[in-house]
């Protein structure tokens, strides 16, 4: 199964930016032993490049590390905090807990968290990849082979934004992202 979430990664900032007017600086926190979420910075700084904003890296190592970068971050420092795709070191969830607390906006990698309190994501339908990888395992338990399996991507993905959070960080959010949204969370 393929989510193409690093594939997704210009278009989820380019979206922020369209969410957040004056967005210049953004921090993103990831886990610096994490192949995957390196390669997500990669695609990140090069989107960030070309859109003229400035990704502030944060590599963290363990759990009281994610805690005390997300947790000392001010809004003076950055106009948004952006995460990466996986869960580990509960980066996701300091990432929200920072951005309510100090009225940072966010940017996240799943629906799921944008539930939790988070502003905004953009990302593949989750449910439809596990429908997906459903209808592969049932093809493996009837006896295809694995390696006979083509590979599968998400073709449906959606912009989830949490108005109740807009609101508390005093946010308008432009109609034309208003309009593009596949869901609003009230």
């Amino acid at each position: 199964m393929a989510d193409l979430d690093v594939e997704l990664a210009p278009k989820r900032l380019e979206i922020f930016r369209e969410l957040i007017p004056g967005l210049k600086r953004i921090l993103f926190a990831y886990d610096g032993a994490d192949p995957y979420a390196v390669s997500q910075l990669n695609r990140y700084r090069e989107a960030a490049r070309r859109l003229g904003l400035t990704l502030i890296e944060r590599p963290v190592r363990s759990q009281s590390d994610a805690r005390l970068v997300l947790g000392s971050v001010k809004k003076r420092d950055v106009d948004g905090i952006l995460s990466p795709r996986f869960l580990s070191l509960n980066i996701p969830g300091f990432i929200i807990e920072a951005g309510l607390r100090q009225s940072i906006p966010t940017m996240l990698h799943a629906s799921f968290f944008v539930e939790q309190g988070g502003l905004a994501s953009y990302a593949a339908n989750l449910y439809e990849v596990g429908r997906l990888a459903a209808r592969m395992v049932d093809r493996i338990m009837k006896g295809a082979r694995p390696a006979d399996i083509p590979v599968e991507q998400a073709t449906r993905f959606e912009l989830v934004i949490n108005m109740k959070t807009a609101r508390a960080l005093k946010l308008t959010i432009p109609p034309s992202v208003l309009l593009r949204a596949d869901r609003l969370i009230e």
